[in-house]
């Protein structure tokens, strides 16, 4: 039996076009006008690896008894008690209303799982807005665009922990142990650093078109492939020059194709030559990927023509923590496509980075560690205040995103954010992987500084 989500909210948040991307059709009728839906609307609906029933309902409205909105919140009510989810949206442009807060006690009577979720939170009002959503005390919002679709894999995400906690939707086999599908792997290089030969000897046959020839592979070819047991997608693209040196448009729009299998990637192997590695184009990758926040393994390819290959992968794991600080502590792994030699090393890499960026960290934990950091180091003095951090949260994960909550923490200089990050990293473990950090101030201007 499906699970059944009732997606919840006042009127004109987004319901039910959130109920059509579920289902995927447009069933519910979508207006900007407020109270277009009136009964609730059932649908079975897929997001990702998750199959369940979806209930749009009418908008949560205060109203007299026996009126058409008190019987259309009736309806919504019965939605709340043959549940077993509760989706409960919130206009992220427009902020948390009274109507938010009051409805909200509602759905905590109603004693069930509740994911919170911050609509129309694409640009910097909504993003402002799904950081508002926090005070409703209803746990991390989840800031989506139901209109063009962003955030959905994050509400996937966090359906499938309420699913867990509660047993619904297992089959006799651990849910932890299956895969969510198949990791999707793009190998990002300069020309000729050996990347479709990569892709051929991992999957096993000659499937790409290698050569000594600079920039055979045009579009970027995926190949859908099993290791250990765990379904992977590699991507194999068109060797990235300097974009100086880009003229001819079948090559742009090769580029234009690698880069997009990058954004669509969750772990990037960026691809080096051994024998030249590091050059400017390389950093230029790596760092893309970094502000992308995909998931970086570095490989040094084409291994086997190195000498001294001890003291030289060492210089190199230094030179990467050095040039690419921003994902220090990246795997790196030496390999050689052409013989065969460490890729299965590369793999067990890639699957360590995907962890590492789709970890959680507690919020009691944050905090303590906090409260440790600003012990040690306070934050500095500014005009001769200081700046004060309060509270710390996880906003999400993929990769982790972090919000601390003070006051004048637009004053913060830069090396306070990195000594922030350089702590983050070092104490939960987050090697390699891009480390969001946003701060947040309170609106209030009475609030004491």
């Amino acid at each position: 039996m499906l699970p059944v989500v009732a997606i919840i909210g006042r009127p004109n948040v987004g319901k039910s076009t959130l109920f059509n991307r579920l289902v995927g059709r447009k069933l519910a009728l979508v207006d900007d006008r407020p109270g277009v839906t009136r009964d609730r609307r059932e649908g079975e609906a897929r997001l990702g690896r998750l199959d369940f029933l979806a209930m749009d309902t009418a908008g949560l409205e205060d109203a007299e008894p026996g009126s058409l909105a008190a019987r259309m919140r009736a309806q919504t009510e019965t939605a709340l008690r043959g549940a077993d989810v509760i989706l409960f949206v919130i206009d992220a442009r427009a902020g948390l209303t009274p109507e938010d807060s009051f409805f909200v006690e509602i759905v905590r009577r109603a004693a069930r799982p509740v994911v919170l979720v911050a609509n129309k939170s694409e640009g910097r009002g909504g993003a402002a807005g799904a950081l508002e959503a926090f005070n409703l005390g209803l746990g991390d919002p989840v800031p989506i665009s139901a209109e063009r679709g962003d955030g959905l894999r994050d509400l996937e995400d966090a359906l499938a922990d309420k699913f867990h906690e509660c047993g619904l939707g297992d089959d006799d086999s651990d849910e932890e142990d299956r895969p969510d599908g198949p990791l999707r792997v793009t190998i990002l290089g300069r020309p000729n650093a050996g990347k479709s030969t990569l892709v051929n000897r991992l999957i096993g046959e000659d499937r790409m078109l290698t050569g000594p020839e600079a920039g055979i592979t045009r579009d970027s070819i995926s190949v859908d492939w099993t290791w250990n047991d765990r379904p992977v997608r590699l991507v194999d693209t068109a060797g990235l020059r300097r974009k100086a040196r880009i003229q001819d448009k079948l090559e742009k729009l090769a580029v234009s194709d690698a880069l997009r299998s990058m954004r669509y990637a969750e772990v990037v192997v960026l691809l080096l030559d051994a024998t030249i590695p590091f050059e400017k184009q390389d950093l230029q990758l790596g760092d893309l990927v970094a502000r992308e926040g995909r998931a970086l393994v570095v490989a040094l390819n084409k291994w086997d023509l190195v000498t001294n290959r001890g003291g030289a992968l060492k210089k190199h794991r230094e030179d990467l923590d050095r040039l690419l600080p921003q994902v220090r502590g990246a795997q790196i792994v030496a390999l050689s496509a052409l013989v065969g030699d460490g890729v299965d090393r590369l793999m067990k890499a890639v699957f360590a980075a995907h962890d590492i960026w789709n970890r959680r960290i507690s919020t009691a934990q944050l905090n303590r560690w906090l409260t440790g950091m600003l012990e040690q180091h306070p934050p500095p003095a500014v005009r001769g205040s200081r700046v004060k951090l309060r509270y710390m949260t996880q906003a999400k994960a993929r990769p982790p995103q972090f919000i601390v909550f003070g006051t004048r923490t637009d004053a913060l200089p830069e090396s306070y954010i990195r000594y922030l990050v350089n702590g983050l990293r070092d104490q939960f473990a987050l090697p390699g992987t891009p480390i969001r950090l946003t701060f947040r101030q309170p609106d209030n201007p009475y609030d004491p500084e």
